[in-house]
């Protein structure tokens, strides 16, 4: 215990708060239990530490990581139980995926200690409703994902937009400031802005650790995947990343990679829910929700820049931003006219400056998404804009 407290104290030592992911000021930290889920490398830890050190009281409070050593010998329930007796009231435990029995011990520690406030932080691949130790009815989650270019701006620029609904991109309600030229980051953004490592020579790097942790552990740990399975993950990522966006022929790459055609929609799920892919889906129009994949995308921008090299398309680019940035809103899917729609409302074709709109014509709610302008009219929306949206 002494030494989890010294590294803990290390860490809110080096932790700075000039900077707040979006997430930060929409989770009810009052709630017993929250789970914070998401891809890797997105400010997790971070944000977690930073609420910690400007909220909290540090003698009442505890952070800890999931695969520290002491759990080599200790429970979680029984680092729960030796807090609590010390007067602790609020534990943070991050990186839970790499917890064999999180999901039981968690329950655990919720039903035996009603006086903590947990806060557990994992990847996105996790399902905290799966199996016997179901804690959806227990935790409050939040999924988070990378930064948007509002706030890729406010960090690395010094530049603060804020938030707009969708309703006012579409009503040209966005404000420029004077002086702000808004695509003067913007390329910088698409190639290495998702991830909040900085903007360094060495974000290739990071991204790269990034995939490789995410396929060789995170995603093996949780889905119990042998060695085999798990390098057809990484080939099968390869595959999409050197031919996204693309409709898929689970016939065809099952062949490739010598699995059946069932277990590609499996190993496509973990990478999308793991955030390496999006999948976008048909839309049913009814209470059936999505229906099957039309297409499959990259999850984002920088990581096409990083592993879809040297076949960059731009126009993937745009549809891999506009895909990504929008599905915090609602539904994105396909459309049979267009490129998307959202909540079966809007429909939005995505192009460049000179792009024409004859698809749209007659279409109610229909709009152009253009790249490389920074103020629209009509129906005509920016891109960049919808790096705006959180």
């Amino acid at each position: 215990m002494q030494k989890l407290q010294a590294t803990f104290d290390k860490l809110l030592r080096e932790t700075t708060s000039t900077f707040h992911r979006y997430i930060y000021g929409r989770i009810n930290w009052n709630a017993r239990m929250i789970g914070l889920m998401g891809p890797r490398g997105i400010g997790k830890t971070t944000l977690i530490l930073q609420y910690i050190k400007e909220q909290l009281p540090r003698t009442v409070s505890l952070y800890v990581q999931a695969e520290d050593f002491y759990f080599a010998s200790h429970r979680l329930i029984d680092l729960a139980d030796e807090f609590a007796r010390m007067g602790g009231k609020y534990l943070f435990i991050d990186e839970i995926h790499k917890y064999k029995d999180w999901s039981r011990e968690l329950k655990l520690i919720y039903d035996y200690h009603s006086e903590l406030h947990v806060v557990f932080t994992g990847s996105s691949v996790l399902d905290i409703a799966k199996g016997a130790f179901d804690l959806s009815r227990r935790a409050l989650t939040y999924e988070m994902q990378g930064l948007s270019y509002r706030e890729y701006l406010q960090l690395f620029h010094h530049t603060h937009l804020p938030v707009y609904s969708l309703e006012q991109l579409l009503k040209h309600e966005v404000e420029i400031p004077d002086g702000f030229l808004p695509l003067q980051h913007f390329a910088d953004y698409l190639k290495c802005g998702y991830y909040p490592f900085g903007i360094d020579g060495n974000i290739d790097k990071y991204i790269l650790q990034v995939v490789n942790a995410t396929i060789e552990t995170d995603i093996p740990q949780y889905a119990e995947l042998t060695v085999a399975t798990a390098r057809k993950l990484k080939r099968l990522l390869a595959i999409i990343a050197q031919s996204a966006p693309f409709k898929p022929n689970m016939t065809q790459i099952a062949g490739q990679l010598e699995v059946s055609r069932n277990n590609i929609a499996d190993l496509c799920a973990l990478l999308e829910k793991s955030g390496l892919i999006g999948q976008l889906r048909i839309s049913t129009h009814g209470i059936q929700g999505l229906g099957k994949v039309e297409k499959i995308y990259l999850d984002n921008p920088s990581l096409i820049y990083v592993l879809g090299e040297p076949n960059v398309e731009t126009g993937t680019v745009r549809e891999t931003f506009f895909f990504n940035q929008t599905r915090m809103l609602g539904t994105v899917a396909s459309s049979q006219i267009s490129d998307f729609t959202i909540d079966d409302r809007y429909t939005f074709e995505v192009g460049g400056r000179k792009k024409k709109q004859r698809q749209l014509q007659n279409i109610e709610n229909g709009y152009v998404v253009k790249d490389d302008i920074e103020t629209g009219y009509g129906n005509i929306i920016p891109l960049w804009m919808f790096g705006l949206l959180y």
